[in-house]
């Protein structure tokens, strides 16, 4: 069974919303606006690509993203990994043709056949409903966080407000950098 790993840059506060200057949001932008960059805190973003062999959006993170990665150096790998997107009305016509091989996934029962196939890790970048759903479907299984010493307010937010008992997680690797940013790593527990 393969790991799904949902990574984010969110505020202390659960605002996934904007984080890199998407249009729409009012703090959009927030990871690079009011915090000072400090290199080795993004070291987990670099081993997200050597380690997974899939990526998992949502429609909309797929329309932000899929204009932009193919053509940037700091993606690279993801360029040739399999992609896949959730959705009910993206169709096939709709997909970029310089980011690999991508495959249309309609429902969350979907994604459960993939996370049973063979093969290594499927990250899930953005995407907050997505997350929202394969939260409260149980198909998370590790939180790759980049917590961010700041308050957003309103703004979409990467946990789901769906009544369900409680989930434990397992922190396994953690660092605080100097400009207050935190690396937090999570198993969930089953």
């Amino acid at each position: 069974m393969r790991t799904v790993i949902s990574t984010a840059f969110i505020s202390l506060d659960g605002v996934v919303e904007g984080p890199g200057g998407e249009p729409g949001y009012r703090n959009s932008g927030w990871t690079f606006k009011d915090i000072d960059f400090v290199p080795e805190a993004f070291e987990i973003k670099g081993r997200e690509q050597q380690e997974s062999t899939a990526i998992l959006l949502g429609r909309v993170s797929y329309e932000a993203f899929s204009p932009v990665w193919p053509d940037m150096a700091e993606f690279t790998h993801y360029k040739t990994m399999p992609k896949y997107v959730v959705s009910t009305t993206l169709t096939d016509d709709s997909l970029v043709s310089n980011w690999g091989e991508t495959t249309i996934l309609r429902s969350l029962d979907e994604v459960a056949a993939l996370k049973q196939t063979d093969g290594g890790p499927i990250i899930v970048h953005g995407s907050a409903r997505l997350n929202h759903s394969l939260s409260d479907a149980g198909l998370i299984d590790r939180y790759h966080l980049l917590v961010y010493p700041l308050l957003l307010g309103a703004g979409k937010r990467l946990f789901s407000t769906t009544d369900k008992d409680t989930q434990k997680l397992t922190l396994v690797e953690h660092e605080i950098y100097i400009n207050g940013l935190q690396k937090q790593v999570f198993d969930v527990a089953r």
